[in-house]
């Protein structure tokens, strides 16, 4: 048995899950790993966040050269391998009335959270069985619109800031297309001229942007991450994971998150209903949106995610040895140039033609 496997033994002891079966459940493109626990008739589920060195984290008055100093996730304002920055979100989700776990236990030094079981019925594996993809789309914009009836939290809990998802995090992301992706596709690396266009254009796009209210945005808000619990009534019928990286920021970026899925194809219609029944869902509870400014903003937020996305799947591949995420490339470059297509952006979608090939931009490998 590892230490790492006696310290997770130790923790559920003391935490009164001593007896439980543990059964490993399958990973994801994190450090995380998930297991679930039985015990008799109860069920939990157990996050592991290997430690290692602890992540920096910069105040959010931090100016972008001190948080650059820290590293890459405080200046994109990552959690990193932060569980209590987890254990904090879903409490504040859990505190207006959404279906974000139960933190039954948490060691945040050794990165150990025993968390309420939801289940199995992730959206997309119940959509792949034939969900009523209309229906779900619409329980999961509802979701969005009861978060946005608020502004942002400046905190999550004591010592637990809401950072701003502000433009030195947006274009930190948008590099990792140029660090990351240009080189896989172009068989070089990016020079100089390339990252200083590239960034000095998305800094213009972003720079546009943000005018409206600041609200908590889960980041990662897409059918793999939102589970269906159809004996629920309401919002708490959509079951949320995966938020510790949640930040405050633009309205428009998690509805882009959820319809313009990297890992699948949302049917055009279903995408356009969605974003129809949110205008209508904020409107209804006083809360009516530009629909201009909105749309606007949801091609630069589609674009900037897709850009980052991009990024992270070549990464994946070349840094990480996940070759497997390349498969979704063309669905990604797709979400992107339909972005790019906005007036908004026309000098980005100069760029991207002028400097990635079309044929260049499905890389296999």
């Amino acid at each position: 048995m590892s230490a790492r496997d006696t310290a997770m033994r130790e923790f559920l002891r003391a935490s009164g899950w001593g007896d439980a079966v543990v059964t490993p459940l399958p990973g994801d493109a994190s450090t995380r790993r998930y297991a679930r626990l039985s015990d008799g008739a109860r069920l939990a589920l157990l996050m592991d966040q290997p430690q290692g060195a602890e992540t920096p984290v910069a105040p959010p008055e931090a100016s972008a050269e001190e948080r650059a100093a820290l590293g890459y996730n405080a200046v994109a304002r990552l959690a990193g391998a932060d569980c209590a920055r987890f254990a904090a979100a879903a409490a504040w989700l859990r505190g207006h009335g959404l279906a974000a776990p139960q933190v039954h236990a948490c060691d945040s030094r050794q990165g150990f959270v025993i968390l309420e079981d939801l289940g199995d019925d992730l959206f997309a594996d119940v959509l792949a069985q034939g969900g009523d993809e209309t229906a779900l789309y619409r329980a999961a914009v509802e979701v969005l619109a009861k978060i946005h009836a608020r502004d942002a939290p400046a905190s999550l809990a004591p010592g637990k800031p809401l950072f701003d998802y502000d433009i030195t995090a947006l274009l930190a992301e948008t590099d990792l297309l140029t660090e990351w992706f240009l080189p896989l596709a172009l068989g070089r690396p990016a020079t100089e001229a390339e990252a200083a266009g590239h960034r000095g254009l998305w800094e213009a796009a972003l720079s546009r942007t943000g005018a409206a209210r600041r609200v908590f945005v889960h980041r990662d808000y897409h059918a793999q991450n939102l589970l269906w619990l159809p004996d629920r009534d309401g919002v708490a019928r959509v079951g949320l994971i995966d938020f510790q990286d949640a930040v405050a920021g633009s309205d428009a970026y998690d509805l882009v998150s959820l319809t313009q899925d990297a890992r699948r194809d949302v049917a055009p219609a279903v995408a356009q209903d969605a974003t129809a029944h949110y205008l209508a869902a904020m409107a209804a509870q006083g809360m009516p949106v530009d629909q201009a400014r909105f749309r606007r903003e949801m091609a630069v937020m589609a674009a900037q995610r897709n850009a980052k996305i991009a990024g992270i799947f070549a990464r994946l591949c070349k840094r990480d040895g996940k070759p497997r995420y390349l498969v979704l490339l063309p669905r990604v470059w797709g979400h992107l140039e339909r972005g790019l297509e906005h007036p908004a952006l026309a000098e980005l979608r100069a760029w991207y033609d002028s400097t990635i090939p079309r044929d260049k931009r499905g890389v296999a490998a």
